[in-house]
């Protein structure tokens, strides 16, 4: 409401200056108003071809004939009454909707006031007034431009027929509908009404009475600024130009308002948005005029928007705490508020505009933006992956699906390559990179989770593992693979390269799982050392890790870095398991094999026997590992326990004299035979061992030196690495050397021929 001090100019309008911040003394003086002396008279308007004539006659008064802010008459003069204009009451004039003749005197009007009470100087009630002057219409240039005919009695009127969801109007040109949508601006008030009376008269939604005797101001204005020509400016043109700048604001918030809530209130606008529609028009033709405003048609579509952020606002939200599925919630009922709003737009809001401000375009393109700044108010809040999924996939899919922008009831006019949501710069990769992190916690979380129910179903029962398909298995491997599939196929189902980043950054975090599996493990199985279920273990999680990498493998074409790195980290924990398995057995079976060639081994089996057990208990077990990691450990077991036995003989700790050789040769070759036949049904490829205790044993079997040298020859041409210091070593055990000498006492290195 403007403000300030005013003096009386004569009309009733109030000149002087004033503060902004001080409240003008409206009621401290009374005001007096000019008898407006050109009378406007009616036109007579007919229907044409190629259109239909709209007229408001509820909207406002002509000036000077008992407006809603006129005053009454005594005689031929015109006088105000005097009183307090707070103490005092308008009531406002009715807005008439648009209305077909027949039903015209039937339909009531509507207003859009604050309340029913409204001010009236002179204490007389408004009469019906007469029609609107502003006039839509079709016709020639020359019926445009006709003089008015002075009539008093009320024309004939001819309303539009407004377009509802069932009926619609026939199909009509591009020209057809600007020529529909021409009007004639009604003569402009030679002297306008005071600025508090436009300033009530813009407040109570009178827009046209308003908006001419704004423009009479604005006239006036510019002639004296004209006037004064290069001349100082005056303190009343100054006070004048600071009436109108308040005025046009008041009006410029008015418009907005309206056009904010025209989509909540899309019936009592629509009336109301004709008239914005023709004032924002008129104020581009006088752009760049004195007085005026720019950026009329920007500041409507703004207030487009606001009024799709506030559908928006309105839309339920849940917190996170409220419901698990707050987001999903919110977006479905987002999409069917848009929907709602567009379709208001295009059945009830269309028609209240001229073609050029492309309304249905603006309202789409509005919601595009409107609902991308949603969205980033709402990332902010997204914490778990179920909410990022949901946002993208309203965004990426059911956004422009037939649930939103594809639906039925807002075809065809919205066109196809018009539904896509546009977003402003990396926002969509900014919330790709958040899922993104967000699964790879999900897979780190994942993995913990795998390896506390290893223990809980596994380790804390020390419970003997499952034989699948002859094999020792444990379900971890499925479990991590189904985990990381699943989410692989969630992402898939958004977009294919969201996919491929998902891959990669939850393969990413897996090559860590490897070495934290080992690190629990480890720490658990230390306590089982001496349980047969150590060695079990060890053999399961070589199967399982084996078939996660052979699961893993198939993406290695998507990310061939991630699944090489992999692979490099499952290698080495088998390897790590299988040496840990080969050691334990080392460690058990040493102090049998140390006892190897000596006086007690001559006379007894025992220690024999015990490594002979502990071969046959580590095949059984070779039996339910996979056959690739099983057929290494094999052989490297079987090169250890030959190398080890053949090297106590070289040790020069016994000799085999007076006959005992043939005792030592005959128990040597039917301990080999054993060991052979262990190692055979273990499936050893290391065949080149096999000859090396045959020759050995018949070497310390002979009885002369020709027959020993005999048998030397084919045990060097099938193990060359063997020097003469072995066969001093072998010779002294036969006997056949006498004194210990130790500088043969030198570690034996097999090697094949």
């Amino acid at each position: 409401m403007p403000t300030g001090r005013m003096a009386d100019n004569g009309r009733g309008e109030a000149d002087g200056a004033y503060d902004n911040n001080e409240i003008p003394p409206w009621d401290e003086e009374p005001h007096t108003m000019e008898t407006m002396e050109n009378s406007r008279s009616q036109i007579n308007v007919k229907e044409k071809k190629h259109g239909v004539i709209v007229s408001f006659r509820g909207s406002m008064r002509r000036v000077g004939e008992k407006s809603p802010l006129s005053l009454k008459r005594k005689g031929s003069k015109n006088k105000t009454e005097t009183g307090n204009i707070s103490d005092t009451r308008v009531h406002p004039p009715p807005s008439d909707l648009l209305q077909s003749p027949k039903n015209q005197k039937s339909q009531p009007s509507h207003s859009r006031t604050q309340s029913d009470s409204v001010v009236h100087l002179g204490g007389e009630l408004p009469k019906k007034r007469e029609p609107g002057r502003w006039s839509f219409r079709m016709g020639s240039k020359k019926e445009k431009t006709a003089p008015p005919t002075p009539k008093k009695e009320q024309l004939e009127v001819v309303t539009e027929i407004l377009i509802s969801g069932e009926v619609r109007t026939p199909e009509v040109t591009a020209g057809a509908l600007e020529e529909k949508w021409a009007y004639t601006l009604p003569e402009i008030p030679l002297a306008p009404l005071s600025v508090m009376q436009i300033y009530k008269l813009i407040e109570m939604e009178v827009l046209e009475e308003a908006y001419l005797n704004l423009l009479s101001l604005r006239l006036e204005f510019q002639h004296d600024q004209k006037a004064l020509g290069e001349e100082a400016s005056s303190v009343e043109l100054s006070h004048k130009e600071k009436d109108l700048n308040l005025l046009y604001r008041a009006l410029w918030n008015k418009l907005t308002d309206i056009v904010r809530q025209s989509c909540a209130l899309p019936s009592r606008n629509k009336e109301l948005l004709v008239l914005v529609a023709c004032i924002i028009e008129e104020e581009e033709k006088r752009e760049g005029d004195l007085g005026g405003m720019v950026g009329w048609r920007k500041a409507w579509r703004e207030a487009v928007q606001e009024g799709l952020k506030d559908t928006l606002k309105g839309v339920h939200l849940d917190s996170h705490e409220q419901s698990t599925s707050w987001l999903a919630v919110h977006l479905g009922l987002l999409g069917k508020a848009i929907v709602e709003d567009l379709e208001k737009v295009k059945i009830e809001l269309v028609s209240s505009y001229p073609p050029s401000f492309n309304v249905f375009e603006t309202y789409v393109s509005s919601c595009h933006e409107v609902v991308g700044e949603h969205l980033k108010g709402l990332l902010g809040k997204v914490t778990e992956t179920k909410d990022y999924h949901a946002l993208l996939d309203f965004i990426i899919h059911r956004y422009q699906s037939e649930k939103v922008m594809g639906s039925i009831s807002l075809q065809p006019e919205l066109k196809e390559e018009q539904r896509t949501l546009t977003l402003d710069g990396d926002f969509l990769d900014q919330i790709k990179t958040g899922y993104c992190s967000r699964m790879q916690a999900d897979v780190r979380s994942s993995l913990d989770k795998v390896i506390e129910l290893e223990h809980e179903e596994m380790w804390k029962d020390s419970r003997k593992p499952d034989i699948d398909e002859d094999l020792y298995n444990s379900h971890i491997h499925m479990d991590i693979w189904t985990n990381i599939k699943g989410k692989f196929q969630a992402a898939r189902g958004l977009d294919v390269n969201l996919e491929q980043k998902v891959m990669c950054t939850c393969l990413d975090e897996l090559n860590k799982f490897p070495r934290r599996f080992e690190s629990a493990f480890v720490e658990w199985s230390s306590a089982v050392l001496d349980s047969p279920l150590w060695a079990i273990y060890h053999v399961t999680y070589i199967n399982s890790f084996s078939a996660l990498k052979e699961h893993m493998e198939g993406y290695s074409e998507s990310c061939p870095q991630q699944v090489e790195q992999l692979g490099k980290e499952v290698d080495g924990l088998i390897h790590r398991l299988s040496q840990a398995l080969v050691e334990h057995f080392k460690t058990d079976v040493k102090p049998f094999l140390r006892r190897m060639m000596t006086r007690k081994w001559l006379s007894s089996d025992e220690d024999f026997q015990q490594l002979a057990k502990r071969v046959e208990t580590l095949s059984q077990q070779c039996k339910h590992m996979s056959p690739q990691h099983a057929q290494e450990l094999v052989s490297e077991v079987h090169y250890f326990v030959v190398k080890e036995y053949i090297s106590q003989l070289m040790k020069n700790n016994y000799s085999c004299k007076n006959r005992k050789n043939e005792r030592a040769a005959s128990k040597m070759s039917e301990q080999w035979g054993e060991l052979r036949e262990l190692f055979q049904e273990m499936n050893s490829e290391e065949n080149w061992l096999y000859p090396v205790g045959d020759h050995l044993s018949k070497i310390v079997g002979q009885k002369t030196k020709s027959e020993i040298k005999n048998n030397l020859k084919p045990l060097i041409d099938d193990y060359p690495d063997i020097g003469k210091k072995h066969l001093s070593a072998v010779l002294y055990f036969r006997g056949m050397i006498r004194g210990r000498e130790r500088w043969c006492a030198t570690p034996l290195t097999l090697m094949p021929s």
